[in-house]
């Protein structure tokens, strides 16, 4: 982290853990919208990110530069999370972090593992960027987090990350003794764009009778250029913008075919039998929400346990805020408990 970054984490930190009548005071009057109230910790965090003139996920700037935006932005609000140990990897050829919360047995004796891949658009995001939520949700849930950083695009273009995540997979479970792996408790996980590769191992796993015992989809990216209310309502001002989801596809998708592709087009792929449950979590003011609420729908539809949380009070990227402010942390704590229910 540079010592710039540094700064404003301890300022962005000091401000949010203000009590929450002084937050109310500095954000504004209640941001209320489509029958929701924004978390004011949230409400405060975009105004200082527009007054400080700092960049979400906007469109009209490079990918390098995107890149970097992201890196900062995270190391800002992920903090310094305790976690019991840490490794790095290589998993399928892939670079990968494996966490290993407090207490965790020994690779001795078998145990889950949660495979995470971050979301970033399918053109930002790193282990890095996705460090802090992997450390609490393995800390907070007891569940070893396995995370892998799949090639994106324009440099690997698709379908090439998501033959990297499934190679993936497949390696976890031929290597799960030496991993000290339960093969019969291995979960799949991701957000946004990685919300969509998590959700297509479960169906690979499905169709090809490997063993997953659970898929956690945080808010995913199900189904693009998809017309929801959702999109029409948080695409500006909100961290994840419209502009910046068109410019991705038109990056990552340049062609029709590409968009209908069933690894894409979720809300369109036929749903096997004997999916892995689900936790689909989506937020209220989020442009992903609807599309997210809608696989949960076909996930149902298909004969899969599902549980579907929403965050009425939460933002797209809420889920890397976890050391600064509460709500989100909040948020990201009840996510890791449901882990722990899934898997440990």
């Amino acid at each position: 982290m540079s010592v710039m970054t540094a700064v404003e984490a301890r300022l962005v930190r000091s401000v949010l853990g203000l009590p929450e009548r002084v937050q109310r005071a500095l954000a504004g009057p209640p941001f209320l919208r489509d029958g929701q109230i924004l978390a004011v910790d949230l409400q405060l965090m975009l105004r200082l990110q527009r007054l400080a003139r700092k960049r979400s996920m906007v469109a009209g700037v490079t990918i390098e530069q995107g890149r970097k935006d992201m890196s900062s932005g995270a190391a800002i609000v992920g903090g310094d999370q305790p976690i019991g140990a840490v490794r790095d990897l290589t998993v399928a050829g892939l670079p990968a972090r494996h966490y290993l919360p407090h207490g965790a047995r020994s690779t001795s004796s078998a145990q889950p593992v949660l495979l995470f891949f971050h979301g970033g658009g399918f053109i930002y995001g790193d282990l890095d960027s996705h460090d802090a939520p992997c450390r609490v949700v393995a800390e907070e849930s007891g569940v070893p987090v396995l995370s892998v950083a799949w090639g994106l695009g324009p440099e690997r273009p698709f379908p090439g990350g998501f033959d990297d995540a499934e190679a993936a997979l497949r390696w976890v479970v031929e290597h799960a003794a030496e991993l000290g792996v339960d093969p019969d408790r291995i979960g799949v996980a991701g957000d946004s764009a990685g919300g969509k590769v998590a959700a297509w191992l479960a169906i690979m796993a499905a169709r090809s009778g490997i063993p997953l015992a659970f898929q956690l989809l945080v808010y995913p990216a199900a189904q693009p250029e998809y017309d929801s209310e959702s999109r029409r309502l948080f695409g500006e001002g909100l961290y994840l913008t419209s502009d910046f989801m068109t410019e991705v596809e038109d990056i990552y998708l340049p062609t029709p075919a590409e968009r209908a592709d069933e690894r894409i087009a979720l809300l369109e792929t036929v749903l096997p039998s004997g999916l892995a449950p689900a936790l689909v979590v989506t937020a209220g003011f989020d442009p992903l929400r609807d599309e997210g609420e809608a696989y949960a729908r076909r996930l149902v539809e298909s004969g899969a346990s599902v549980e579907l949380k929403r965050y009425p009070d939460q933002i797209h990227g809420f889920f890397n805020i976890v050391g600064v402010g509460r709500s989100s942390r909040s948020a990201v704590l009840e996510i890791a408990a449901k882990v722990r229910a899934a898997l440990a």
